[in-house]
């Protein structure tokens, strides 16, 4: 019998729910014998896969290559896991929602450059309108929110969720009070 297919993502946020799954420490090997991680920042995996059983998606959906990703994630994951703050409710990449994407570039990129003051038109994919949490563009069906999760939070949803029980979560409207 094969083993449960497990991946993780990393979209707008800044990597610390990943470095929180680190601190799992010795219980990563737990999870490395009760499932294969096909994918994610630790996997040097270029295609997501299909039939993918659990998938964490860290960060918020800022930019057309985050809102095209987290789709393609949806499509292949039977069981998405809305993994941190930034993905549950948007929180720090969103505070750039009330000046805009514009005003966001032309600050970092304009006003401040250390040289070559331009806008890129290459290889920096577009900024969406807003920077929102995931469940705004694709179902979500576990909420785990921490800015980071612990380690200890993040075992227990993931055994819970390759042992086929439902972690506990946040709710969804919860989630959209937030978002």
């Amino acid at each position: 019998m094969s083993k449960p297919k497990l991946a993780t993502i990393w979209l707008d946020g800044c990597s610390g729910c990943h470095m929180s799954f680190l601190d799992m420490d010795e219980l990563i090997l737990e999870v490395a014998e009760r499932a294969d991680l096909v994918y994610g920042p630790l996997v040097d995996a270029k295609e997501f896969p299909e039939g993918v059983d659990v998938t964490l998606v860290e960060g918020a959906v800022g930019s057309s290559e985050d809102l095209r990703k987290v789709r393609e994630v949806r499509e292949r994951t039977r069981v998405l896991v809305a993994f941190g703050d930034c993905a549950v409710t948007g929180n720090v990449p969103s505070l750039r929602n009330p000046i805009g994407p514009r005003a966001v570039l032309e600050t970092v990129y304009l006003e401040k450059p250390t040289h070559n003051a331009q806008i890129p038109s290459q290889l920096v994919p577009e900024l969406l309108e807003e920077d929102l949490p995931v469940h705004a563009w694709v179902p979500v069906d576990v909420y785990l929110t921490g800015c980071p999760p612990s380690a200890a939070r993040i075992y227990e949803c993931v055994k819970r969720l390759l042992d086929g029980e439902a972690p506990e979560t946040v709710s969804e409207a919860v989630a959209w009070k937030f978002g």
